[in-house]
């Protein structure tokens, strides 16, 4: 990893839990469970090899259309990894931040954000940010909104600092598993000038060996932010 520029700010579309578990004949939830340890051993890594942010999209605003089961379980699913990964957290000095509008949450799925969020405050290695019922039309919208609650002028600076991720700076590389290749209303705003990788793999089975492999390229690829 010498040759290898480690870049601030990774983020993530942890695309293809539910294909990974259909094409081997297993239900849907069970690619969620397989995909919520991918998570683990990629956050492990990120935080090992000196990654600032890594950003999760765990869950979109649009996922609330997905069957009602499904949902119940992701959102149990999120509940129960979160409290199962604060000691992960702690050990490797890893803080939790969590973006996107909350508020639709449960009051006990909101509870154990926020503790998380607190307990792991003061760890200042790799922060993991899961997006949680995000959508980044929704973030600028509500973005704009404090804008104007705080009475600030509407330029570049003052909406990023009202931003969900302010503080943490524009995305460097943007990761998408599956195939797919689109963004999915997913940090329109951070991804401006990030460098994009798409890959064909389903997100359980994401290793850091492909991370390496992205990450090499990377370092090979010459960001010009526009100019010549």
């Amino acid at each position: 990893m010498n040759d290898i520029k480690i870049p601030s700010h990774i983020a993530i579309i942890m695309d293809g839990n539910g294909r990974w578990a259909t094409e081997r004949g297993f239900n849907r939830t069970a690619g969620h469970e397989e995909g919520a340890k991918t998570v683990r051993r990629i956050t492990s890594y990120c935080a090992k090899i000196g990654v600032k942010y890594l950003t999760l999209y765990a869950f979109s605003t649009e996922n609330w259309e997905r069957p009602k089961l499904e949902v119940e379980f992701l959102m149990k699913l999120l509940d129960r990894y979160l409290k199962n990964e604060l000691n992960v957290y702690l050990e490797n000095n890893i803080r939790f931040k969590a973006i996107g509008d909350l508020s639709k949450f449960s009051k006990n799925l909101q509870k154990t954000i926020t503790e998380t969020e607190i307990k792991t405050s003061n760890c200042t290695g790799l922060t993991q940010v899961l997006a949680l019922n995000y959508g980044s039309k929704d973030e600028i919208v509500r973005a704009i909104k404090k804008l104007n609650d705080l009475n600030l002028e509407i330029n570049e600076k003052n909406l990023e600092s009202c931003l969900d991720t302010a503080g943490m700076g524009d995305v460097d590389i943007l990761i998408r598993t599956s195939g797919e290749i689109r963004l999915s209303n997913y940090l329109l705003w951070q991804n401006a000038y990030a460098e994009m990788f798409f890959t064909q793999t389903y997100w359980p089975d994401f290793t850091e060996s492909e991370l390496d492999d992205i990450l090499s390229d990377f370092s090979k690829r010459e960001r010009r932010f526009g100019g010549i």
